[in-house]
This record gives structure tokens, sequence and C-alpha cells, in this order.
């Protein structure tokens, strides 16, 4: 079974670590797409990143059950990366409930993650 996450991961929060303990609930390979220094500059600000893409896959890999991290600049890498790993299961945020999702048609099944009120990267540094 091979279970795919993707997302900023820029600061973590409990948020994230639920996210993270979902996705491994499926007992398989999980892997984590996290986005570019440049993309979250794009989309987030100057100011963020707060941490560099390489802290970022550093601190994912300390934690326990995720297998694989891999770094895109751009929703064509996103897809491309979603279409090489083929995942059984892609977890993603249900704000995204009926909404296009990159790479969805490459996973066997959705499954929608509750996201936890209060948890986002921005709140928790600029609020």
């Amino acid at each position: 079974m091979k279970i795919w996450i993707n997302g900023c991961f820029d600061v973590l929060h409990y948020g994230h670590f639920k996210l993270i303990s979902y996705a491994r609930s499926f007992n398989g390979t999980l892997k984590v797409g996290i986005d570019s220094d440049k993309r979250i500059k794009e989309s987030k600000g100057k100011n963020r990143p707060f941490h560099s893409q390489n802290e970022r896959i550093f601190n994912l890999y300390q934690i326990n059950g995720i297998d694989e991290v891999c770094v895109f600049n751009s929703d064509m890498e996103l897809a491309s990366s979603i279409k090489e790993f083929s995942p059984d299961i892609f977890v993603i945020g249900d704000e995204y409930k009926g909404k296009p999702i990159i790479g969805m048609e490459y996973a066997k099944k959705i499954e929608y993650f509750s996201k936890i009120v209060g948890f986002s990267t921005t709140n928790l540094l600029y609020e």
C-alpha cells in the first residue's frame, strides 16, 4: 500500500502531526511531497518559508513512519511525482472536497482529512 500527502510543512504543528498520523493509519509506504522554497515564496510571500526546504526535509524525516520526502517546484512536477509514485491512497485536506486536486487521477483513492481548526502555519507565525 502506497500513501501520498503533500504540502508546505513549513513550521510543523499539531495539525500536520494529525494529518501524518492519519496517513500512517493506512499502514503503507508514506511519501510526502513538499513545495519548494521558491514555490512557497511565490504563494505565501517574501517572509516565507520560515524553514528552508532542506530543513523541512530533515524535520519530516525525524517523524516515524515517513518513508520518503520529495520536493516539487510546479504543478507539473507535483503531478509527475504523484504519477511516478502511483499511490493507492492520496490523503488531502477536506477543504479540497469537490475541487480539482493536482494528480488525483494517478491515485486509486482519495481520502479526505478533516483539518484541525485553529492550526495553520500562517496563523502561528503572524497572529
